[in-house]
């Protein structure tokens, strides 16, 4: 029996959890789980909330649509009439529970049905077409249901959904629907995709998503994205009474409906057409997820309502996992550009819901350990909501054989490869050496907050590690031994290369906190570079202190964790990076190099040592960067949020939420010019 304790942390937990899926799948088009399993999570907040109704959380789930589009570089758009979602059903009770909940809120006699509309539901993007006088006025997502993104420009090139409706319609009619990408479409995408060198879609929903919401609609215009309606937002009149009869004349007006949907009665009519559905699934030519079940008479839907995010006259009906039985050939272990070790199942083909999975996904080390699979293991394959096929049951891990033994060393670099104490990925700590992360870590060392060398991009960094050129940090500043050869290379002149060389050259005594900060140091991100930098002053100091920790020295691990702000995580990554010799060659290889001078502190007492100074809004005579290290050299600490400690907020143009809580806790606000007199007269 949960208690009322572990209940309120449960719904805590599943609220952040719930959210941050939400986000990746609304709005980054990105999702990590199946919908299988984000719908396991919905449930059992459910549960929870039903059995503890005092319990509910103002950031419920249940009161939350989509995600909030706060964030996103379009023009937002506030719908006329809020986009709902809705409820879900997985099982036949589950909708028998639905028609019945209808029958006993409308107090229905007996002898009268209740007449659904069933029709299958898109794995799309919800978008809703706004019709004045018959004419295009406005497209834009569902957003969070309240306000969406301007995407008007966009659906001009999808040719599903005309400008002008046929035949006469309302004054103000708005039509919702699926935008989505057929799977034939989507799989000659990837072709293009692959073959460009871009990004790889996960499936088509996410596909479509993303070519929707582009800010050129010129990316839409290339793509082919298709659209399907299946209700209505505000209108100024209805042309029939019914679901059904609005559904058909938004298809005589020209815009397409689901040839699926039909009229069913009751709980048994709508069962019988959600098998039909699923027999035709694999046949579809876009993807779907389940059936929708809606009450046809619009009366009723009216004296129906919502409740929380959905309305009561309808539901989803969603379909089970895919599931297929076949053998675990090989495990693979893929190394990513951040030196984590993925392990990657390589099946014998099967058929899944239609679609040939031949590769799966086994997460990490302990979903191994969980499984008990090992190579040549028959396995229980689960392919839900389109996203990467997983491994759901191993059904000979009784037989004999030890567990299957997982890497302890970098198969691309042979370094150590180990898991920090409280995660499950194991990482390769060859870092800088690892052919897999080089890409990656040059990338970072030459980025703007580390040693910003200008026209050092990701496309030339490419290009000199395909030419064999670049392998560590310390020959981005040999690169002038290959001036002749590059000279010779396809849009290199005299003058870029002189350029790119010039801004090498002078970062030849580059500060030292960016130093440590570009070698990518698990961990050491750029705040810990500064503490470290600023309480053992050189790279030497900081490399020795590595060393102890790398040896077992716990003195060395105090003095480390004794910096306010800096952990055992910390420590632990320091001693690991210095542990490896690969990683002790690349240090000081490239301080043969470069000659980062001494920390020397120029922090002075002033009124404001020891106070917290929140900058918002843009600066417009100096970077955020330059106005926090001002903050420091007075003894201040230079804050991201506004909280009762916080002593002086100096907002520029455009503040928003951080100058209104400072204004509401009564701290003091100044502008640009007035921090800057402070700063001059310190």
């Amino acid at each position: 029996m949960t208690s009322e304790a572990d209940a309120a942390n449960e719904l805590m937990r599943l609220a952040k959890t719930i959210a941050h899926h939400n986000k990746l799948y609304h709005t980054e088009d990105s999702p990590e789980i199946s919908d299988a399993e984000y719908d396991s999570l919905v449930r059992r907040n459910n549960e929870l909330e039903a059995a503890f109704p005092h319990l509910v959380r103002a950031d419920s789930p249940n009161k939350i649509v989509g995600a909030s589009v706060e964030n996103s570089g379009l023009k937002k758009v506030t719908h006329a009439k809020r986009m709902m979602s809705l409820d879900n059903a997985f099982n036949a009770d589950d909708v028998a529970d639905f028609v019945a909940r209808v029958r006993r809120f409308l107090n229905l006699p007996v002898d009268v049905e209740v007449t659904l509309t069933a029709e299958d539901k898109i794995d799309g993007l919800s978008l809703s077409l706004r019709y004045e006088g018959g004419m295009l006025k406005q497209a834009a997502t569902r957003g969070d249901g309240a306000v969406g993104e301007d995407v008007t420009a966009n659906v001009a090139y999808i040719e599903d959904i005309p400008q002008r409706l046929c035949g006469d319609a309302p004054a103000v009619f708005e039509i919702r629907g699926e935008v989505y990408m057929a799977k034939s479409d989507f799989a000659a995408l990837n072709a293009e995709q692959e073959a460009k060198g871009a990004k790889i879609f996960a499936n088509p929903r996410n596909a479509a998503a993303g070519s929707l919401r582009q800010k050129d609609a010129k990316v839409t215009a290339a793509r082919p994205l298709r659209f399907l309606a299946h209700g209505w937002g505000e209108v100024s009149a209805l042309p029939a009474e019914t679901q059904s009869g609005i559904m058909d004349a938004i298809a005589t007006w020209g815009i397409p409906v689901s040839p699926l949907l039909v009229r069913v009665d009751g709980a048994d009519g709508a069962l019988a057409h959600y098998a039909t559905i699923e027999r035709q699934r694999a046949e579809l030519p876009y993807d779907i997820d389940g059936v929708v079940y809606k009450v046809d008479r619009f009366d009723w839907q009216e004296r129906l309502g919502f409740v929380a995010k959905a309305p009561r006259w309808a539901i989803a009906h969603k379909f089970p996992a895919e599931r297929a039985e076949t053998t675990l050939e090989t495990i693979d272990i893929q190394v990513g550009r951040t030196g984590k070790l993925t392990p990657v199942g390589r099946l014998k083909p099967v058929t899944v819901g239609g679609v040939v999975v031949s590769n799966v996904t086994l997460h990490n080390r302990d979903e191994i350990a969980r499984l008990g699979v090992r190579p040549g293991d028959r396995v229980v394959v689960q392919r839900a909501g389109d996203v990467i096929p997983q491994v759901v049951e191993n059904l000979t891990r009784e037989q004999g054989g030890g567990p299957y033994a997982f890497p302890d060393h970098c198969p691309a670099c042979g370094s150590e490869a180990v898991a920090e104490e409280g995660e499950v990925d194991v990482r390769c700590t060859g870092g800088l050496v690892c052919p897999a992360q080089r890409f990656e870590r040059l990338r970072h060392f030459v980025s703007r907050p580390a040693l910003d060398i200008e026209g050092l991009g990701e496309k030339s960094i490419s290009e000199f590690i395909d030419a064999g050129w670049l392998h560590s940090p310390a020959d981005i500043f040999r690169l002038k031994r290959h001036r002749v050869e590059l000279l010779t290379r396809e849009g290199w002149q005299d003058k870029s290369v002189d350029n790119l060389l010039a801004a090498i050259e002078a970062k030849r005594a580059p500060d030292a906190m960016k130093l440590l900060f570009g070698l990518g140091i698990r961990h050491v991100g750029a705040g810990t570079s500064k503490d470290l930098v600023k309480n053992f002053y050189t790279l030497d100091a900081i490399k020795d202190l590595g060393m102890r920790i790398a040896a077992g020295d716990e003195t060395a691990v105090g003095e480390l964790t004794g910096i306010d702000g800096i952990g055992p995580a910390v420590a632990q990554a320091l001693g690991d990076f210095f542990h490896e010799p690969h990683n002790r060659e690349v240090w000081e290889d490239l301080l043969s190099e470069v000659s980062p001078p001494a920390y020397v502190s120029n922090i002075r007492e002033s009124e404001w040592t020891g106070k917290t100074i929140v900058f918002t809004g843009k600066l417009e005579t100096m970077s955020r960067e330059e106005a926090k290290a001002q903050a420091e050299a007075l003894g201040g600490k230079a804050a991201g949020s506004v909280s009762a400690k916080t002593d002086l907020v100096v907002a520029g143009p455009g503040a928003g939420s951080k100058l209104k809580q400072a204004t509401a806790l009564g701290i003091r606000v100044i502008g640009e010019a007035e921090w800057a007199a402070i700063v001059a007269a310190s």
